[in-house]
């Protein structure tokens, strides 16, 4: 699926240009006039893979401020910024808040498709890190409330014997709950579930030892 470019730009002239070039590129386009239209717009295209190419400067909520919104949303796309007046501060304030590019207009179209393609490339790894995430959740959330402490005390490399001690129970037990645990989570190893919760974020702090 091709992906979607959110054009948004107060100029309607630059607008129309740059999805005329998008389109023949093969590219979904929707356009915005403010950066609040986009906003209104953004639930009903969560699902589509995409980036923005958004102006730096337009009246209301400016570039750096929407892009600064949508990182308080918890949005994943991409942004590739153009402006008619490039200057230094505001370029290195949007690559570190985690802009994909920031292009000056006129913008050649080799360029833009470039920083296009690079964003969308970003979107998808970031979708399907998402994606991953909430499978390995779901997977947690079917683990008993004593095989959710097990894990949590595995991850954190904790030895059969320690566990035993730390939950009042015996070694066998631990043993049993470990397989059901390896079992649910689909993982082969221990080098794996650890691997896996660390990638995915899972560790919780240890309630149970007293440390």
């Amino acid at each position: 699926m091709p992906g979607l470019v959110h054009v948004v730009d107060d100029d309607a002239s630059f607008r129309t240009a740059i999805e005329r070039r998008l389109r023949h590129a093969g590219y979904q386009v929707e356009t915005h006039s403010s950066a609040q239209h986009l906003l209104d717009c953004l639930p009903g295209s969560i699902e589509v893979p995409g980036c923005i190419l958004l102006d730096v400067q337009m009246p209301g909520l400016g570039g750096l401020e929407l892009q600064d919104h949508l990182v308080e949303l918890g949005s994943i796309m991409p942004i590739v910024f153009v402006t008619g007046h490039s200057d230094i501060p505001t370029t290195v304030r949007a690559i570190k808040a985690g802009a994909e590019d920031f292009l000056t207009k006129p913008i050649p179209s080799e360029q833009m498709i470039a920083a296009i393609e690079r964003a969308l490339a970003r979107c998808n790894l970031a979708r399907s890190r998402q994606t991953d995430l909430d499978s390995f959740l779901a997977l947690v959330a079917t683990l008993t409330p004593r095989e959710r402490q097990v894990f949590d005390l595995i991850v954190r490399g904790k030895l059969n014997k320690q566990i035993a001690n730390n939950l009042g129970t015996t070694e066998r037990t631990v043993k049993a709950h470990r397989h059901q645990v390896m079992e649910k989570l689909q993982a082969h190893s221990l080098a794996e579930l650890v691997s896996r919760a660390v990638r995915m974020g899972v560790l919780v702090p240890d309630t149970n030892s007293g440390e």
